[in-house]
């Protein structure tokens, strides 16, 4: 219980973080700043400086650069960015320095002795540069993190486009696996339609289930493994029908699959292969043995198939160049990057593919 408390608490610190990172950054700048004052301020050579005396010297330069700062911050520098004018630039940022650098050398004499010239070393030149040296230091990393800012900026709306881009190449793929699906499915219901099946019926019903998970379901980027695994049952049930329960098809889950998830329809593609060129009524030795295997985190996914006379080329070429696989492949760079392996091999007469996902 304190465990889940604490990584609940370590989320939202780190939302809050995430969020106002930038705010976080000024008020981390500010603080040192302040701190370093404060301890440059704690002695001379004469003795030690009274906090008071030190808490209106640092106040007094916090306001004064707060003000060039963030003026040039918000106003001037934005405006640089967009037309590229130094030479503007300049005049813009100059005369308020100037003014504040003067007001600030007022406000520090008026306290020190009431402008009374008592400390001589407050009218000096060398206190005077001392001053618009400060403001100007303070002026220039408030800039930095204009500029840091902005490239932050830059990168997120670049990774937003990336995103999106690489969201709408999905979209685009998996569109395209709907219609290779359904062209294959209506094909099997021509034929038992054809030959009068009294199976019609219930194809025609498992198509609406499938159709409905397809619809619904497969626009969000992941899905239960549950849900895939209860699709690919009735993508082989309507398989079975149409080869007349004759050929031998194996398919097995093993582990537990409870809330594991998946991207969609990631496996149905080689599992369609297997029956287009693994099976055929017209050989009765041909078989399909599927798989799939969860542990823990990683998934092996295992599909062999007999080859069946004369499409051993045809299978071969259309495992290299076919749209469906080479879609399949794409999908797989976009939705487990690093974390997939795919191997498709071919010995004898049995075609093999083991897929292999890492979903932490």
């Amino acid at each position: 219980m304190i465990s889940n408390h604490f990584k609940k608490y370590r989320q939202v610190v780190g939302s809050y973080i995430q969020r106002n990172r930038i705010l976080l950054v000024h008020i981390s700048f500010w603080l040192v700043y302040i701190s370093f004052n404060l301890f440059r301020l704690s002695s001379i050579k004469g003795g030690e400086i009274p906090w008071s005396t030190r808490l209106v010297f640092t106040g007094t330069a916090v306001v004064f650069n707060l003000a060039i700062a963030y003026l040039n911050y918000f106003l001037i520098l934005p405006r640089f960015l967009e037309n590229r004018r130094f030479g503007r630039y300049l005049l813009e940022l100059i005369a308020p320095l100037f003014v504040l650098v003067v007001l600030r050398v007022i406000v520090i004499r008026f306290y020190v002795d009431g402008y009374s010239h008592q400390e001589g070393y407050f009218y000096s030149a060398v206190y005077i540069a001392q001053v618009a040296a400060d403001m100007f230091v303070i002026l220039f990393f408030v800039g930095m993190l204009r500029f840091a800012v902005d490239l932050f900026e830059l990168e997120a709306r670049r990774k937003e486009i990336e995103n999106q881009n690489l969201s709408s190449e999905l979209r685009f793929l998996k569109a395209q696996i709907n219609p290779h699906f359904l062209f294959n499915t209506l094909n099997n219901l021509y034929y038992l339609a054809y030959s009068k099946s009294e199976h019609t019926t219930e194809v025609i019903e498992k198509l609406s289930q499938m159709m409905r998970y397809m619809i619904y379901d497969t626009n969000l980027p992941q899905v239960p493994l549950d849900k895939e695994i209860e699709y690919m049952r009735n993508y082989i049930s309507i398989e079975r029908l149409r080869l007349n329960n004759e050929i031998p098809i194996e398919f097995r889950v093993e582990g537990d699959t409870f809330d594991i998830r998946v991207a969609p329809l990631v496996f149905i593609t080689f599992l369609e292969n297997a029956f287009k060129h693994g099976v055929s009524n017209n050989t009765p030795d041909s078989w399909i043995k599927t798989l799939i295997r969860v542990n823990g985190k990683e998934i092996d996914y295992l599909v062999e198939n007999s080859i069946v006379n004369g499409s051993k080329e045809k299978k071969n070429e259309e495992t290299q160049n076919g749209i469906g696989l080479q879609n399949l492949r794409r999908r797989l760079e976009l939705s487990y990057p690093d974390r997939h392996q795919l191997e498709i091999s071919q010995r004898d007469k049995v075609f093999e593919v083991h897929l292999h996902l890492s979903l932490a």
